[in-house]
C-alpha cells in the first residue's frame, strides 16, 4: 500500500509540476494579467492538498526555477527565486494545515488562506533579503502592492477554484492526504 501511495503521489506531483509549467502560457501573452492571476500558484496549492506537504513543497520550489531556466520567464533573479520560496511554502502549508484540521469544508478555506498568507509573507521576506535588506528598494508599500493589491484577481480565483476542486476530489475519494 505504501508503494502504491508513493507512486500515485509522485505521478500526481509530476502532473501538478507540468500544470505549473504550462498554465502561465494561458496568460503569458499579457504579462500584467498573468502576474495578477498567479497561474503557477493554483497547481502548487492543489498539490499540497492532494499529495501532501512534502510533495507540495518540492513542486512549489521547482516550478518557478524550472520555468525560468527553460523559458526565461519569470526572470531567475529576483522573481523566480522569491517565487520558489513562496510557492514551496504554499505547497507545504496547504498540505500541513489541511492534514492537521478536521475534514470540514470550512477548513479547506482555512488551510488555503493560511497557506496563502504565510507564502506571501515568505515571499516578502525573501524579496527584502534579495534587495539587500534595504527598505528603500523593498519596503512595506512595495510588499503590500505586489503581494496583495496587484494579486487580488489571483487571490479571488484561488479562493473560488481551489476549494471547489478539493471538495470534488474529496467526494470522489481521490485525496490521499487524510488523517
Amino acid at each position: 500500500m505504501k508503494t502504491k501511495k508513493l507512486v500515485l503521489n509522485t505521478s500526481l506531483s509530476g502532473m501538478f509540476l507540468a500544470l505549473a509549467y504550462v498554465m502561465p502560457f494561458l496568460t503569458g501573452q499579457i504579462p500584467e494579467i498573468g502576474s495578477m492571476l498567479c497561474p503557477m500558484h493554483i497547481p502548487v496549492l492543489l498539490c499540497g492538498f492532494v499529495c501532501g506537504a512534502p510533495y507540495g513543497l518540492v513542486v512549489g520550489a521547482i516550478a518557478p526555477i524550472l520555468r525560468s531556466l527553460t523559458l526565461g520567464m519569470p526572470p531567475l533573479f529576483p522573481t523566480a527565486t522569491a517565487m520558489a520560496f513562496e510557492l514551496a511554502v504554499y505547497g507545504l502549508m496547504a498540505g500541513l494545515i489541511y492534514k492537521a484540521l478536521p475534514k470540514k469544508k470550512i477548513n479547506i478555506y482555512a488551510s488555503l488562506i493560511g497557506a496563502m498568507i504565510i507564502g506571501r509573507i515568505v515571499w516578502g521576506i525573501t524579496m527584502f533579503c534579495i534587495m539587500g535588506f534595504d527598505l528603500s528598494k523593498f519596503g512595506l508599500a512595495a510588499f503590500w502592492t505586489s503581494a496583495v493589491v496587484n494579486a487580488i484577481p489571483g487571490i479571488i480565483v484561488q479562493i473560488i477554484l481551489i476549494p471547489i476542486v478539493v471538495m470534488i476530489l474529496e467526494k470522489a475519494k481521490l485525496i490521499s492526504n487524510k488523517k
